[in-house]
C-alpha cells in the first residue's frame, strides 16, 4: 500500500512561532482592541496624557507659565490665597486653573507631573522585566542550585511589606531629584514577581518536545533559549508589562503623596494631591483635577492591560 506524500503547500508552512508568526499575532491582538470601545477610549485618553507629556515645554511656551512660575495676581490674599474665579480659577490665561495661595498653573503642572510619573512607571517596567525574564529563565532553565538561589532570592524579596520598606529606604536618603532612586528601589521589590511566573513557564517549556529536539539537533544554550522559549513566553510578558507601568504609576503617587517621592519643586501628581487635601472644601478643583488624571490614566491603562490579556487568551485559545 502506497502512502501519499505531504502536499508542497502543507511542506511549505512554517512552524509555528517561526516567520512573520509575531507580527500576525500583533495585528490580530490590534484588530481585537479597535474592536473594542473600552480599549479605543483608554488608547485616546492614554495618547492624550503622553501628548501632554512630551509637548510640557511647549504648553508653557504658548500658555506663558512655567511648572513653578507664581502668579500672585491670579489669588486673592483677602481670601487666604484662594484662586480668583470660579472652579479654581479656570480661565482664558489658566485652563484648569491655579494652585491656591502661589497661583501656579495647574495645567503646566499637570504636563510635567505627567513626564515624571511615566518616566519612572516606565523606566521601573523595563528594568523589572529585563531582570525579571533573566533570572527567571536561568533558574527554569537551568534549575538546581541555580534555581534555588534565585528562590530564595525571590522569597527573600516578596516576603517583605514593599511599601513600608520603600516608605523607610526612601525617608532615610537625602533630598533632591529621587527619581533615580524610585526606580531602583520599585525595581528591588517589583522583578520577583514577574521572575516568578517566567520561572514556572520555564519550567513547563523546557521538557516540551520542541525544546527536546532543539538539544537532540545540536542546537546551542542561548538557542534554545532566543528561539524556543522567549517566543512562547511573549504573550505573558507583554501583558504583564502592561499591567506593570499602572500599578507603578500608582506607586510613584502614593511616595510622593507620603512626602518620601518626588520632592517639590519637580511637579508630581501624588505631591499635588497631597497638597490639595487642605484645601479640598474650599478649593475642590485643586483636589479633582489631579486626582482625576491620575484615577483615568491608571484605569486606562488598566483597562488596555486586560484586554490585551483576553485578546491573547483568545488567540491561545483559537
Amino acid at each position: 500500500m502506497t502512502t501519499a506524500a505531504p502536499s508542497h503547500e502543507a511542506m511549505a508552512d512554517p512552524p509555528a512561532g517561526a516567520g512573520d508568526a509575531p507580527a500576525t499575532e500583533g495585528r490580530r491582538i490590534a484588530r481585537a482592541l479597535l474592536r473594542d470601545r473600552g480599549a479605543v477610549l483608554s488608547t485616546a485618553f492614554l495618547g492624550l496624557v503622553v501628548l501632554m507629556a512630551i509637548c510640557a515645554p511647549l504648553i508653557s511656551a504658548v500658555t506663558g507659565h512655567g511648572p513653578n512660575d507664581f502668579d500672585p495676581a491670579a489669588v486673592d490674599t483677602n481670601l487666604g490665597g484662594l484662586p480668583r474665579g470660579s472652579f479654581g480659577g479656570v480661565s482664558a490665561d489658566h485652563l484648569l486653573g491655579v494652585e491656591p495661595q502661589n497661583g501656579r498653573d495647574i495645567l503646566a503642572r499637570i504636563a510635567y507631573g505627567a513626564r515624571v510619573s511615566f518616566l519612572i512607571a516606565i523606566s521601573a517596567t523595563v528594568l523589572t522585566t529585563l531582570l525579571g525574564v533573566v533570572l527567571g529563565l536561568l533558574a527554569g532553565f537551568y534549575q538546581g542550585w541555580v534555581d534555588q538561589v534565585i528562590s530564595r532570592i525571590m522569597d527573600f524579596l516578596m516576603a517583605f511589606p514593599a511599601l513600608i520598606f520603600m516608605i523607610a529606604i526612601l525617608s532615610s536618603l537625602p533630598t533632591g531629584d529621587r527619581s533615580v532612586l524610585l526606580v531602583t528601589v520599585i525595581t528591588v521589590f517589583g522583578w520577583p514577581y514577574l521572575a516568578r511566573v517566567v520561572r514556572g513557564q520555564t519550567l513547563t517549556l523546557v521538557n516540551r518536545e520542541f525544546v527536546e529536539a532543539a538539544r537532540a539537533s545540536g542546537a546551542s544554550t542561548g538557542a534554545i533559549v532566543f528561539k524556543e522559549i522567549l517566543p512562547n513566553l511573549r504573550n505573558s510578558l507583554i501583558v504583564m508589562t502592561t499591567l506593570a507601568v499602572p500599578g507603578y504609576i500608582g506607586t510613584e503617587a502614593g511616595l510622593s503623596f507620603l512626602g518620601v517621592g518626588v520632592t517639590p519643586p519637580t511637579p508630581s501628581w501624588g505631591q499635588m494631591i497631597s497638597s490639595a487635601v487642605s484645601w479640598y472644601a474650599t478649593d475642590p478643583m485643586y483636589f479633582a483635577v489631579p486626582g482625576l488624571f491620575l484615577f483615568l490614566t491608571v484605569l486606562s491603562l488598566t483597562v488596555l492591560g486586560d484586554r490585551i490579556r483576553a485578546a491573547s487568551d483568545a488567540g491561545e485559545a483559537s
